[in-house]
């Protein structure tokens, strides 16, 4: 079953519910539409599966009822700059469900979408279990990643004023990057800047978070992951911090699994944020996960 739903900013949002109705409901707001063609080769290059989103719903929906969209994919096309905060988004979720007629649901969201999954279930008692993929729940980097995405929209206006003078829609033709050519800090910015700043708005709403404090507020079951190579360093032009998702999750391990959580670290030399996101990787963990706590 398909149907749009009109979110809280008006725009409207395709969700899809796929799988028998008798079965544990698994919000999955990453699921992204596939793609061919060149599109599909470029993500190829980055190490991104471009049928992530169908294989997803395919992986889980043999023992599961799956709620899908494609949440990021939405607002980078609707963007909602001055008003997305944990609290706006939680909000737009369970409208989702609400219109979907799902009652109470389990979540999966990787990286922002899994501090998006925190923060929904500290808002709702419908949720049935939680699952944060390249995100710590404790200790997350918050600071940083508040630097990071306000350099990105400060990099992004900067490019917009730029083009705007040269006239030049031309300015923003896209170049085929390989991932190991990219000179990060000296890469323009060639991004609506409404769409940047929408994560500048969540990460500053999230100045005064204590995730440490709110551990005990959290009675469901939980898991979080994250690849061993999970590390991004960013150059002074986008605030030279570290991003350090995997060192924070190992180091928080034990504290973790004392609050209740189930931790994984996922080995391999190779497995940084964007490896550890593909469906190949992550649905033997997540499904034999949510089979062992929700039976």
């Amino acid at each position: 079953m398909k149907k749009m739903i009109t979110l809280l900013n008006g725009s409207q949002l395709e969700v899809g519910l796929t799988g028998g109705q008798d079965r544990s409901v698994i919000m999955l707001p990453i699921a992204k539409k596939s793609v061919t063609g060149q599109e599909a080769e470029t993500l190829k290059l980055w190490g991104v599966d471009p049928e992530l989103g169908a294989k997803f719903i395919f992986g889980l929906s043999d023992e599961f009822q799956v709620l899908h969209f494609d949440y990021e994919g939405h607002y980078m096309a609707h963007p909602h700059p001055e008003h997305f905060t944990p609290e706006y988004i939680a909000q737009d979720l369970l409208r989702i469900a609400d219109q979907m007629n799902v009652n109470r649901f389990s979540y999966y969201g990787y990286s922002w979408l899994a501090l998006v999954g925190l923060h929904l279930a500290l808002r709702t008692d419908r949720m049935e279990s939680l699952i944060m993929g390249g995100f710590p729940p404790y200790e997350g980097p918050y600071e940083e990643m508040r630097v990071v995405t306000t350099r990105t929209y400060e990099e992004a206006w900067k490019q917009h004023e730029s083009t705007e003078e040269k006239n030049g829609a031309e300015a923003f033709i896209n170049e085929q990057f390989s991932p190991d050519e990219v000179d990060w800090d000296n890469m323009e910015l060639k991004i609506d800047p409404a769409q940047t700043k929408q994560f500048a708005t969540l990460y500053q709403d999230l100045i005064d978070f204590d995730d440490q404090r709110i551990q005990t507020q959290l009675n469901i079951p939980r898991l979080a992951f994250a690849g061993e190579r999970d590390m991004i360093v960013y150059g002074e032009k986008f605030g030279g911090v570290t991003v350090d998702i995997a060192g924070r999750l190992q180091k928080n391990k034990q504290i973790l699994e004392n609050f209740g959580w189930t931790v994984e670290i996922i080995k391999g030399a190779d497995m940084d944020h964007t490896k550890a996101m593909q469906p190949s990787i992550v649905l033997p963990i997540i499904h034999s996960w949510l089979k062992a706590h929700l039976s």
